[in-house]
Formats: C-alpha cells, sequence, structure tokens
C-alpha cells in the first residue's frame, strides 16, 4: 500500500507562469514560473507582503491561479490532497483545542487514510521536544509548543510533498535553531519534496537546497541561487555568511528596482 500511494518518494513542482490577483485588485505575483526537483527542498524568501505564502497556497492547491497553472508530477494538487501525499504547516498551528497533542498528530494519518503509527507520533513527539507532553492538550502549551505539535503532525505522514509557511516563527531561538538541525533529516531522509516559506535568510541559507528570492508585490522570481554547503550545516561558516550575502544583496536590488521604477513612473 505504502508502495501504491508513493510516500516518501518526493514529486516534481511545476509553477507555469502563474499569475493571482484577488478579488478586491490586489496584485500579489506577476507571471511566476518555478519548477522544484523532486526530492530537494527550495526555501521562497521576500519581503513582506510580495506573495511567497499566497505561492505557497497555490501549490498546495488552497488557492487558484487567476491565470497559468500548477501541477505536481503532472497532476493537479488536489489529487495528492485527496492520497495524503501533501502536507502544509503554518504560522498558525491549528490544532483541535480537545484533542491532546499525541491525537492531533494522528489526526494526519486518520485524514490520509494511513494506519495507526504509535511509534512515529512517539518519535515525532520527543524530536520536536514536546516528550512528556503526549496527553496535553493545546490549552496547555505555549504557543511555540503548539507550532512545534503542528510540525510533527505535518512529518507524521512521511508526504511526498511538504509545505512550510514560517513554521519555526512562533519558537524561541534555542528551540528553533534546534528544529532547524534536527528536522530536515526527517524529509529528506525520506527524499520528500519541500518548499519553506521564511522571513529568515540565514535560515533559507541553512535549511535549504536552493534560495528562490521573490520581488515586492507584485511578487516575481528576481533570483535563483543554489546552495552548495554540506550538511550539517553551521551558521559560522565564511561560505555560508558568503551565501547570505548573496541572498541579502537580491532582495535589496529587489527592493531598489522597485523604487526607481515607481519613482520614475
Amino acid at each position: 500500500m505504502e508502495a501504491d500511494r508513493g510516500v516518501g518518494v518526493g514529486v516534481a513542482v511545476e509553477v507555469a507562469v502563474a499569475t493571482k490577483v484577488y478579488a478586491g485588485g490586489t496584485d500579489a505575483l506577476q507571471a511566476t514560473s518555478l519548477t522544484l526537483e523532486a526530492g530537494r527542498t527550495t526555501a521562497l524568501v521576500g519581503p513582506s507582503g510580495c506573495g511567497k505564502s499566497t505561492l505557497l497556497r497555490m501549490i498546495a492547491g488552497l488557492e487558484a491561479p487567476t491565470a497559468g497553472r500548477v501541477t505536481l508530477d503532472g497532476e493537479a494538487p488536489e489529487v495528492l490532497q485527496r492520497r495524503g501525499e501533501l502536507a502544509v504547516a503554518f504560522q498558525d498551528p491549528s490544532l483541535l483545542p480537545w484533542r491532546s497533542v499525541a491525537q492531533n498528530i494522528e489526526l494526519a494519518l486518520d485524514l490520509a487514510r494511513l494506519p495507526r503509527n504509535d511509534d512515529r507520533v512517539a518519535e515525532l513527539i520527543a524530536l520536536v521536544g514536546l516528550d512528556g507532553f503526549a496527553t496535553a492538550t493545546p490549552a496547555e502549551l505555549s504557543g511555540g509548543m503548539r507550532q512545534r505539535a503542528a510540525i510533527a503532525r505535518a512529518l507524521v505522514t512521511a508526504p511526498r510533498l511538504l509545505l512550510l509557511d514560517e513554521p519555526f516563527g512562533a519558537v524561541d531561538e534555542l528551540t528553533r535553531h534546534e528544529l532547524a538541525r534536527e528536522l530536515p533529516a526527517l524529509w529528506e531522509g525520506g527524499g520528500t519534496t519541500t518548499l519553506l516559506v521564511t522571513h529568515s535568510v540565514a535560515e533559507a541559507v541553512r535549511l535549504a537546497d536552493r534560495v528562490i528570492v521573490l520581488s515586492p508585490r507584485p511578487g516575481r522570481v528576481i533570483a535563483d541561487i543554489p546552495i552548495t554547503l554540506t550538511r550539517p550545516r553551521g551558521a559560522e561558516s565564511a561560505e555560508a555568511a558568503a551565501l547570505e550575502r548573496t541572498v541579502r544583496d537580491a532582495l535589496e536590488a529587489g527592493r531598489a528596482g522597485t523604487a526607481a521604477g515607481q519613482n520614475a513612473g
């Protein structure tokens, strides 16, 4: 059954000239095209409001592009959703308040019609630093702890495509570094294709095989930067610092280009 579902084998993502204009007239994304290689981790960075989360939601099948298309191994995102092969972790953990931590994580298995796996649930609870809280309800957890439970829920099905929207935004700095060090092995070891939306350039460089930079709204790809650092990665190496500067320079160039265009207009 697992082989039939393709669990653990990443999907290729193709975004073809996708544009998103909301009903109120907000132009969020402008003719964006990119391909995410199966089994690789890509980080998406850009200024606030540039359409990062909109692009992630289109890839998840939660938003429809106004023009263009998004396909996952040639299929619509909804197809992977129905098969339980796509998982998303948002900034808002959205845990069910009447279920315990373990039960909230198990819910992802239920929705994907996968068998109960107590060992994997316990392993993930320990990995995200929630040992001793398996039976706790969300009301008994801090905001950062709830976010960690949501990350474990996203990982429990071993999805083929994992979409992470600022998943570490609500956790403290120490836990953020610990999760950034420990979690990638879970999705990389299984060949999962991962897209990470983040405001942190250092986090993007530390976690990803590739960093895509979006311009200010309406978002478009202005840089595509390969990350060639060996793993595990620290934040202190000269090469890591050089790559962070490259990403930041691309961000600043995008901001400056937009400002120049507005001034010229």
